[in-house]
């Protein structure tokens, strides 16, 4: 620590006497507040970044993001303010996540260097930890980005590392912000006295937040059919997208299917058979179908599309089923949105603006988080829901100079300076300091529960995909596009599933032909579906019965989290 202390006044003594200093100065005092450092720390951690850039001073690197709230802050704030402080110029693109997986991809298959950094979801660890061509930081740190590794970033003090980290135990991506994938629904609505006294006389229990699918879908009945307006205006119990477009596949690979239970126990994913429904043997993929031991086109997934389709069709606005992500976002904040069960919080920006009318004038929401129901496969001890973690990533054909700098910058924007006033902006916190801080508890109420959720431990069962998915790029298509042909009425729900994992079967066995990934797959032998549904675990029998519908009073649902 004496060391440390003594390299902090050095360089800040040094600074002193340079620009960089001053415009430190002008950033920490005129943009990076609140933050949980003390002035003080904020100088120290400002005066290391702009001594360990010295060596590269006039470059200029290239890193892409997605293109949402907290991205645009770094791309249009932070990318100057690390110029200023460091002289190292970025050009921080912002592009859709279809198209940032397309150019990382395209980076390695080429070994050409595109970007010098990329901001991509940990999604693609199962395929990070396997290809050989991302760089492991937890070596980085300790051998060539020592010198540019920041004393005070203080890895434990991140939420997400655990969906970062390859099962061989090393860091492969650092995450830079963080949504989750909650219920929401109109709190104002629900405890109206009268719809309350409606719903427990046509349902026989209380109106509140589901906490199975089956009162979802009553919920969903009794707003989308029953009340049907509110101030003359005509209201929906439920929202969903599902134009043919690759977001629909997000909406159906982000967890959806462990949602209704397709996969196995374990955290963040479930072994050995995950939400994907591919199966691993020790850290070989060995199937998504059945018939090879997984549960892709077993009859918890064929229920958990079905139900997709069943509540888009008779309770979403008749406009849903044209709709990509982006567009279905907006319509939460028209007021005629009873619950959404599948809502981000990356929206949590968009739907806290004054002007809105789910928003009081007071400034509180009307609305509300909470747990998202499940469906009756699930089982205490699976994943709850998904988590989006994106995360920085520097692939090893990237020289090596360059991803010292673009090292650089990915720490200024995940630094104890920023992090708090990043998370303020675009509300994607991942530090605990930033979530614990009295900020946010100040911010709370006017957040409508998301402050609740990140202090609980749903910040551990909301998980990404996990590492079972061998080739996220690879595979991920193939969701949108056969999710479609079943909403399109082209195929049956179970037809349509089986070519999905037969398809699926067929890229693994691909895969296991190219010797230049470590833990590749090994396909299970063609079995009867019998011999697997039969055993313990996934892939699970069909259940029959129909559960009742259970719901839980806003506060006693938080208390699930905790």
């Amino acid at each position: 620590m004496l060391f440390l202390f003594l390299v902090f006044t050095s360089f800040a003594v040094t600074a002193e006497l340079d620009p960089k200093s001053n415009a430190a100065e002008h950033w920490v005092h005129n943009e990076f507040q609140p933050s949980t450092l003390t002035l003080d720390e904020q100088m120290q951690e400002m005066a290391w970044f702009t001594s360990a850039s010295q060596p590269f001073v006039g470059m200029k690197i290239r890193v892409v993001s997605e293109r949402i709230a907290t991205h645009w802050y770094e791309a249009s704030t932070l990318a100057k303010a690390f110029y200023e402080i460091t002289g190292i110029h970025v050009v921080h693109e912002l592009t859709g996540e279809d198209d940032v997986i397309k150019k990382l991809s395209a980076q390695i298959m080429t070994r050409q260097n595109l970007y010098d950094a990329y901001i991509n979801d940990s999604d693609l660890i199962g395929t990070h930890f396997r290809s050989n061509a991302v760089v492991s930081l937890s070596d980085f740190m300790q051998l060539e980005g020592e010198s540019v590794t920041l004393p005070t970033l203080d890895l434990q003090d991140f939420i997400g590392l655990k969906f970062t980290t390859g099962p061989d135990g090393h860091l492969y991506q650092l995450p830079d912000q963080q949504f989750a994938n909650l219920y929401w629904y109109r709190h104002d609505w629900f405890n109206r006295k009268d719809f309350q006294k409606r719903f427990r006389s046509r349902y026989g229990y209380e109106l509140g937040v589901p906490q199975n699918w089956q009162a979802y879908e009553d919920i969903a009945e009794f707003f989308s059919e029953d009340i049907k307006e509110i101030d003359g205006k005509r209201i929906y119990g439920h929202m969903d997208y599902a134009k043919t477009d690759p977001s629909l596949g997000w909406r159906m690979s982000d967890a959806w299917l462990s949602m209704a239970g397709v996969g196995d126990k374990g955290l963040p994913n479930g072994l050995p058979v995950d939400e994907w429904g591919i199966r691993v043997e020790g850290c070989h993929p060995a199937g998504a179908s059945v018939e090879r031991g997984g549960a892709l086109n077993g009859p918890a997934a064929v229920y958990a599309v079905d139900k997709f389709i069943y509540w888009l069709n008779r309770f979403a606005p008749e406009e849903s089923i044209h709709l990509n992500f982006t567009q279905a976002g907006e319509w939460p904040g028209k007021g005629l949105i009873a619950q959404q069960i599948f809502w981000y919080t990356a929206f949590v920006a968009d739907l806290t603006k004054p002007d809105l009318p789910v928003v009081n004038q007071d400034g509180t929401p009307k609305w509300r988080v909470a747990p998202s129901p499940v469906g009756k496969y699930w089982q205490a001890g699976m994943k709850s829901g998904y988590q989006d973690a994106g995360s920085w990533t520097l692939l090893k054909s990237t020289p090596l100079k360059r991803q010292q700098a673009a090292w650089l910058y990915a720490q200024f924007v995940v630094s104890k300076t920023v992090s708090l006033r990043k998370t303020l902006v675009g509300l994607t916190p991942i530090r605990r300091s930033d979530i614990d801080s009295e900020v946010m508890t100040q911010r709370a109420p006017h957040l409508g529960g998301l402050v609740e959720f990140y202090r609980s431990r749903g910040r551990d069962v909301w998980t990404p995909t996990g590492t079972n998915v061998p080739d996220y790029p690879g595979l991920a298509n193939y969701w949108w596009q056969y999710i479609s042909q079943i909403i399109e009425g082209k195929v049956t729900t179970q037809n349509g599933m089986d070519n999905f994992a037969a398809a699926v079967d067929e890229h693994l066995a691909l895969i296991a032909d190219n010797n230049g990934i470590s833990c590749e797959p090994k396909l299970n032998p063609k079995s009867t579906r019998e011999f697997w549904l039969e055993k313990t675990g996934a892939p699970k029998q069909q259940i029959t019965e129909q559960a009742k519908g259970r719901t839980l009073q806003y506060e006693e649902a938080i208390n699930v989290w905790k």
